[in-house]
């Protein structure tokens, strides 16, 4: 394991996407961590810096195959920013060459195995400090747990969530959900029943969640509006004190009275739950939660999870980027 003060090798399998873009830049200025291998089949050979300005200097896009595992001893965490299903071989090589390094699987591969450590600090931090298999949580699920994690335990019946996202969040393979003519002037509804996230959500929270997924005609950000019923009625001074206490010690979560604003997410490392609106009477409320989903929802907490596990301040390179 690195100590506190060493410098640890970083590989980042499959940077072309946005969230690896994100890593990168991030990466560029982190104090411990040195960006040593970057992958795109597509871009191979190329300078990275010519796709990302901000990458470090002297890195080249490189072409490998979980097989050339074995030739980069040295590396000491593995990043796989893949598509859903590409991991397991990756998983395997480095399970046989390099079973004492990192790694941090940004696909939903792993996120329902309770072997791997769930990256979500404000619910796992304790035993992301040291683990070696991270899965890093999805973008929506993000924003819907941290709105319902507060009040979890008095939930009666279903917690139904009403996601929009930026047109990032699906991607650079050309698809209706990316396509701008098809988005100008339009929100577009998509796997409205059993999105990967729904069962994410429900497998962490232990709860039942609706989550009904669209996409707007803006490039990043993620807004998640949670309705939901208690046991008991609340009072909004009541349901707002369980946000306050449990986000107290959260450099990343930022409560707020008025509904926070997909805008003002895109760009920032942090979260935003507020806009509590209560209805004593049926014990029914509403809160809202935003991200922007290629930082915090992605390579954000892609960088926490990894300074946890390393030991490092867990705001290490992010810190500084803070608005």
């Amino acid at each position: 394991m690195p100590t506190s003060t060493s410098v640890v090798r970083v590989a980042l399998i499959g940077a072309r996407g946005y969230t690896g873009a994100e890593l990168v830049k991030l990466l560029a200025g982190h104090p411990y961590f040195e960006l040593s291998l970057v992958t795109s089949r597509s871009a191979a050979g190329r300078d990275v810096r010519d796709v990302i300005p901000e990458a470090p200097a002297g890195l080249r896009f490189s072409d490998m195959e979980p097989t050339d595992v074995a030739h980069h001893p040295g590396i000491g965490v593995w990043v796989l920013a893949l598509p859903n299903a590409a991991s397991q071989p990756w998983v395997k090589a480095i399970d046989r060459h390099s079973p004492d390094a990192l790694i941090v699987d940004l696909s939903a591969d792993h996120r329902f195995d309770d072997s791997w450590a769930y990256g979500l600090p404000e619910a796992r931090r304790k035993k992301l400090l040291r683990a070696r298999r991270v899965a890093n949580p999805g973008c929506y699920a993000t924003a819907a747990q941290l709105a319902l994690m507060p009040v979890v335990d008095l939930l009666e019946g279903a917690a139904n969530v009403f996601g929009v996202s930026g047109y990032s969040g699906a991607g650079t393979t050309p698809s209706p959900k990316n396509d701008p003519e098809v988005l100008r002037d339009n929100l577009l509804p998509y796997a409205l029943v059993g999105h990967t996230h729904e069962l994410e959500i429900r497998w962490q929270l232990g709860h039942p969640v609706y989550f009904m997924p669209h996409v707007a005609p803006y490039f990043r950000g993620i807004t998640a509006t949670v309705s939901m019923r208690f046991k008991r009625p609340l009072s909004f001074d009541e349901l707002k004190a369980r946000y306050v206490e449990r986000y107290a010690y959260e450099p990343l979560v930022e409560v707020t009275d008025a509904a926070p604003l997909v805008r003002d997410a895109a760009y920032r490392h942090g979260a935003a739950v507020g806009g509590f609106a209560v209805d004593a009477t049926t014990s029914h409320a509403v809160v809202i939660a935003t991200l922007d989903n290629l930082l915090k929802g992605a390579a954000t907490q892609a960088l926490q999870n990894m300074n946890l596990a390393c030991g490092f301040d867990e705001l290490a390179g992010i810190r500084p980027l803070l608005a």
